[in-house]
């Protein structure tokens, strides 16, 4: 299997969120399967190629089709940019927010990290190889998860500042410590994540309205699966890959249920009796087991496969399908009906003429 490059703007300092750890983590599990760089395009760094030295060093032509390595974009806004400067090149969309608004280059394969993610190019580019991939859990997770813990936690409801609703930090959360309810919002960094969510009976994530004040996705929505995995109950919006994963009513909850007094009502309950609330074992486990690294792994060689069967056909000079402009498509459809009525009454003045004959 030829070499993988995944592009990313660079790695430390501002560049550092959970887009980048999950795209480091999906180089770490890649490099199971095949040789693997992480390239970075913004930020020099010691310890990483840059892709301007390796374009330099590497022309079009200088190198076979066959033994190119395969780069792999990610980074919402930098996308077109980074497919124009790699055209000629073996590449793919690692795509996990969706709603930039870009169109995608004939033939570039889609590794979509969601359902939603994968609908959304579906419609857009629906000609492009489409494949899905799921993030995968941090092995930590699984591993040191307390979901089979049963004893009372000292946080009764966690939440993250980051992401948060103003109806959550600003309604909710006042309300609830109103209650007497042992409420923590946790910001800036945390070195242990797991052992914070192993504190916490019930944990909130409401970034519905973060993500539309970008006009962008949840790309697939980590943050709530890292809690049901240490045995939180969850209680979160169902916005974009959010509905892929959290079942109202058995996985999670939804927040935001009417009204505020419902809301606290659900969530008061669920802090008293967990166990009424918490995901049924079955689904939980079959969630968890999904996501984890190992599975994955075989999604991803599937993926690779797919992709590196792909490009063989590019370079042996198969034309990529082209998707139609929806522009097009919808002139093309207006004209089919303008005929159709232009023939019916086509066909009306003929039988009236028919029938005016003496």
């Amino acid at each position: 299997m030829r070499s993988v490059r995944f592009l990313v703007p660079g790695t430390t300092g501002r560049f550092r969120c959970g887009g980048l750890l999950v795209e480091l983590q999906t180089a770490r599990l890649l490099s199971r399967l095949a040789p693997v760089q992480v390239v970075t395009y913004r930020q020099r760094q010691a310890d990483h190629p840059f892709l301007d030295d390796l374009l330099r060093a590497e022309p079009l032509g200088q190198v076979s089709p066959a033994e190119a390595p395969l780069w792999i974009v990610s980074w919402g806004f930098d996308v077109p940019w980074l497919l124009r400067r790699l055209r000629g090149r073996p590449t793919a969309y690692h795509a996990h927010s969706s709603g930039y608004g870009f169109n995608l280059p004939p033939g570039v394969p889609v590794l979509a990290v969601s359902r939603n993610t994968l609908g959304y190019w579906g419609d857009r580019a629906p000609r492009n190889p489409l494949l899905l991939v799921p993030n995968a859990l941090e092995p930590q997770w699984l591993e040191r998860g307390a979901r089979h813990d049963r004893e009372p936690r000292p946080i009764d409801v966690l939440v993250q500042e980051r992401k948060s609703s103003a109806y959550v930090l600003e309604q909710l959360v006042p309300a609830l410590r109103a209650r007497g309810l042992r409420v923590e919002v946790q910001s800036g960094w945390v070195d242990d994540l797991v052992d914070l969510f192993n504190s916490a009976t019930v944990v909130l994530y409401d970034s519905a309205d973060y993500w539309r004040g970008r006009g962008v996705s949840e790309g697939f929505g980590l943050p709530p699966i890292e809690a049901l995995a240490c045995g939180c109950v969850v209680f979160s919006s169902l916005n974009h890959a959010l509905a892929d994963l959290l079942d109202p009513g058995h996985l999670g909850h939804q927040i935001g249920c009417g009204s505020l007094e419902a809301d606290l009502e659900r969530i008061a309950a669920a802090v008293a009796q967990p166990e009424r609330w918490r995901a049924t074992p079955a689904a939980l486990e079959a969630l968890l087991s999904a996501c984890s690294e190992q599975s994955l792994l075989g999604r991803w060689q599937g993926a690779l496969q797919a992709v590196e069967l792909h490009w063989q056909s590019q370079a042996a000079g198969a034309p990529a399908l082209r998707s139609q402009p929806a522009v097009l498509l919808r002139w093309r459809q207006r004209s089919s009906r303008i005929s159709r009525v232009i023939g019916w009454l086509g066909g009306r003045l003929v039988e009236a003429c028919r029938g005016a004959r003496p």
